[in-house]
């Protein structure tokens, strides 16, 4: 179901109509190119003049994103289900998911398999892009550096949403205009070439972003909309998030001097950002992290809960909890016992570990391990944070990275580029933060395999470990199989047969042909 309750915080309730205005249009475009229905239907002649209209339309491009992303759960069931390491006990369409199944006929598979979502992401971005000019022009509240700062939010999220289409569906038509009228179908580009494209977006936008917003940034001073840092914090788009992602790019790619150089910048400024690492205590509460918005949240789509933001899905809970934390008797996910103690499998971690007799010591990751169904209930945002289990109502945020991710992605880096000492010193800092020893090769074992373990335990239903997969093995070349899969395309998700028949320049991913 699209989430398209774009509260994001109350920052748009003097601006409803802009809002509905961009999302009508964020949704429309040309049937030729995009697999998107024209029917912009809306009149613009009462949008794009005053300040409370490019609020609105930003907002509104904020809410276009978080909701493709929490669509059908796609997030999680990208990122996480499709690892094999959850396995379900009731959803056949889950099943398909986990067996690489993709092409199976399920409402949600069919959902997940079509990028129409995210055109209107880019849809919104590009009409922002191309009027705000018009706000500028019309109205003398909006200032220079107003306008400056909202286009680098709109270039970034364009720039977002193409990488993130990229890693489902590799080609992609490449669109950077709204396209007001007729015109041709697009063939699909060339990944490394959009890849390029965002990366130099995100470049830009970064320069024009601040640390954070209405706190006297250099890049941003003064209050942002007339909000205060309070109403603004965690839940936009700053120069870390940008150089966050471009780090992911660059890992993508394979491009490891990139990322070493974009996770140093993040490293050496966090501070700024009013960013820290977390406790395990704090990542994993009810009313911890994953609650409202955060500065840690380096990027992040939130739910707010007192804002009456939240629902019964688009959220990881809906998939992973059941009795006793929630009033389920069986989740749809899960994770077995033989793969929890596989995974956590060092003494004394903080996430989940056994003591001497075999119960579980610390085991905030899980809960009823000793039940038939281990719980996953690192991320367990009831309503408000409640431990209520009888109303099963969510509104934890969706967090594509944090600092502890661009620590680890780091050390990936710096171990595949030789500087062994420096990626053991930035693993050190999330296993002592966990409470594990120290890394020791003797102990441990080969160094990318360690941090790639890492990031599996540390980043857990955070919607990484399909791709982290695809890296490791690009680097380490140990499962015949799993190369066999990135050589042929595998890696990625067949496209929608709705966006094949409205665009005949089209072409089915070769290894779902």
């Amino acid at each position: 179901m699209d989430i398209l309750s774009f509260n994001m915080n109350n920052m748009i309730r003097n601006s409803i109509a802009g809002l509905l205005i961009i999302i009508a249009l964020g949704n429309t475009g040309c049937k030729k190119v995009l697999d998107i229905d024209s029917s912009r239907a809306v009149g613009e002649k009462n949008m794009w003049n005053k300040l409370e209209d490019t609020r609105g339309a930003l907002m509104g491009i904020y809410g276009l994103t978080r909701s493709a992303m929490a669509d059908n759960n796609s997030f999680w069931i990208y990122g996480d289900v499709r690892s094999g390491d959850f396995v379900s006990p009731v959803r056949q369409d889950l099943r398909a998911v986990i067996g690489n199944q993709l092409n199976a006929s399920y409402p949600v598979l069919d959902g997940m398999s079509n990028w129409r979502r995210w055109y209107a992401v880019i849809n919104s971005a590009n009409i922002f892009l191309e009027r705000v000019g018009d706000v500028k022009a019309a109205d003398p509240r909006y200032t220079e550096n107003n306008m400056t700062v909202d286009i680098a939010q709109a270039r970034f999220l364009r720039a977002f949403a193409y990488f993130y289409m990229v890693r489902i569906w590799g080609d992609v038509p490449f669109i950077i205009s709204s396209h007001d009228g007729q015109f041709e179908n697009k063939r699909r580009e060339d990944q490394s070439r959009v890849l390029a494209w965002a990366e130099q977006e995100i470049l830009a936008a970064a320069a024009d972003l601040p640390y954070k917003y209405s706190a006297n940034d250099i890049q941003q001073p003064g209050n942002y909309y007339n909000e205060n840092e309070t109403r603004w914090a965690g839940a936009l788009a700053r120069k870390l998030s940008a150089y966050a992602v471009l780090a992911h790019i660059a890992a993508w790619q394979g491009n490891y001097p990139d990322v070493a150089t974009y996770t140093k910048f993040v490293l050496d400024n966090y501070g700024k950002g009013a960013q820290g690492y977390l406790s395990t205590d704090d990542l994993a509460r009810p009313g911890g992290f994953f609650y409202e918005k955060k500065y840690n949240h380096m990027l992040g789509f939130n739910f707010d809960y007192g804002h009456a933001d939240g629902y019964f899905t688009g959220h990881i809970e809906e998939l992973t909890l059941a009795a006793p934390i929630v009033n389920k008797s069986v989740p749809d996910i899960y994770m077995t016992k033989d793969s929890i103690l596989s995974i956590f499998n060092e003494v004394k971690d903080e996430r989940f570990s056994l003591d001497t007799l075999g119960r579980p010591s610390t085991e905030r990751y899980f809960a009823n391990f000793n039940g038939k169904y281990p719980i996953f209930s690192k991320i367990k945002v009831i309503t408000s944070g409640s431990t209520d289990p009888t109303f099963r109502f969510f509104s934890s945020a969706i967090v594509f990275t944090r600092l502890e991710d661009i620590t680890l992605l780091r050390a990936e880096a710096l171990a595949v580029l030789g500087e062994k000492q420096g990626a053991i010193d930035n693993l050190n800092i999330i296993r002592e933060l966990r409470k594990l020893d120290r890394y020791d090769e003797t102990i441990n074992g080969n160094l990318v395999d360690q941090i790639f373990r890492e990031r599996r335990r540390e980043l857990m239903g955070e919607g990484h470990r399909w791709y982290d997969m695809i890296r490791y093995q690009r680097i380490r070349q140990l499962n015949p199989q799993f190369l066999q899969l990135i050589n042929n395309g595998g890696i990625y998700w067949p496209i929608a047969q709705d966006n094949l028949n409205q665009n005949g320049l089209l072409t089915q991913n070769s290894y779902w042909k």
